[in-house]
């Protein structure tokens, strides 16, 4: 059965200080699923939830919550509650007054609220914590406290804007597999903010991709991964070897010198388009076997595969494989039709998509200047 939009944004548009954060965005969440909202730094997407949540009012357009207009209407009085990245507990409060503080606000009876912090203590693996002062704990644990407080009043929406960005590595992974969880077992909608690929691709029934306070993609995480719509979608989402390309007709393209069979149609023909290719796609050969010839110009490993660095006419080409090679080494590559994905030229071509000036090192800063 078709799930019902429990959220809209029709023509939402916001600017701060003359600058456009938001530009005409539609956006439609279903009831019960979990919704990520991807971009970097600056595209729109905390915004986004601030606007859902009722933090900030929009310049222009409308926000519906049911079928029902939710223009001016107060963040206390939505049913929908947040979850931030500095997780706002109480210190002075145990975890148990924590978790009860919404519910007393409320006036609920004691007894009412002490079956059901129990029951959210329990939902998110803390029974047995009640009397622990937040500063005792851990930052999973302090986590897990912010999503039982949330989620004591049953909102509809619950919309978590990068909870995880504190944690480490693995509590993060950990963290993940929780929030599914949790979401799966009350069967409420979930509305993620990250800048992280991986867990948007882990948790999320669908993915909305975002730059510029623009929607670039929406789609389920293997559309996303699988079919990405320009550019910039498949250079965010993993690692994309993304070249300028020639459609010849249905099915045939040319890139790289070489003429390739590929699946996709409808194109004009001759149309100049991207083509992306996923590095795990790309088997390497030796150099008569190959489709493209070229240098190996760097090698990493990666423990489980080995991450390469190909010069085919002074464009770097990158390769996952599990087979060994050496700097210097003069190899071939070979292409499968099904690999080839062929995009619309956009304003992100010719952007993306080179390993030239690619380092691990480097993609590791980036990570962390985008956290911080």
């Amino acid at each position: 059965m078709k799930k019902e939009n429990i959220v809209e944004l029709k023509n939402v548009s916001v600017s701060f200080d003359g600058e456009k954060i938001l530009d005409s965005l539609d956006l439609s969440i279903k009831n019960k699923e979990f919704i990520t909202l991807l971009g970097p730094s600056g595209c729109g997407k905390t915004t986004t939830l601030r606007i859902i949540a009722g933090f900030l009012d929009q310049d222009e357009g409308d926000v519906f919550f049911e079928g029902n207009l939710l223009n001016g209407v107060p963040a206390y009085k939505r049913q929908i509650n947040t979850i931030f990245q500095r997780y706002a507990l109480f210190p002075h409060l145990n975890v148990y007054e924590n978790v009860a503080f919404g519910l007393r606000v409320k006036k609920m009876p004691e007894n009412e609220i002490k079956e059901k912090v129990t029951e959210m203590l329990s939902l998110v693996n803390l029974s047995g914590f009640e009397k622990r002062s937040i500063d005792t704990l851990s930052g999973g644990q302090q986590q897990r406290v912010a999503i039982a407080r949330a989620i004591a009043n049953h909102p509809k929406v619950l919309l978590l804007d990068e909870p995880l960005a504190a944690l480490d590595l693995k509590l993060r992974k950990d963290m993940q597999k929780e929030l599914k969880r949790i979401q799966q077992q009350l069967s409420i909608t979930f509305v993620f903010v990250t800048h992280d690929q991986e867990e948007a691709l882990t948790m999320s029934d669908r993915v909305v991709v975002m730059d510029n306070g623009r929607i670039q993609q929406i789609g389920t995480p293997q559309d996303i991964y699988n079919e990405p719509q320009n550019a910039f979608v498949a250079d965010f989402i993993g690692e994309s070897n993304i070249v300028d390309g020639v459609m010849l007709k249905d099915c045939l393209v040319e890139f790289s010198g070489h003429k390739f069979e590929c699946l996709d149609k409808g194109f004009e023909e001759n149309e100049a388009v991207d083509v992306v290719v996923r590095p795990e796609d790309v088997d390497i050969v030796d150099v008569k076997s190959g489709m493209l010839k070229g240098v190996v110009t760097s090698v990493s490993f990666l423990g489980v595969h080995y991450e390469i660095i190909v010069d085919i006419g002074g464009f770097k080409w990158m390769i996952q494989t599990t087979d060994e090679r050496f700097v210097g080494d003069k190899v071939g590559l070979f292409i499968e039709p099904d690999a080839i994905h062929i995009m619309k030229k956009s304003e992100y071509s010719g952007l993306y998509g080179d390993y030239s000036s690619y380092s691990e090192e480097m993609d590791h800063l980036s990570d962390i200047i985008e956290e911080e």
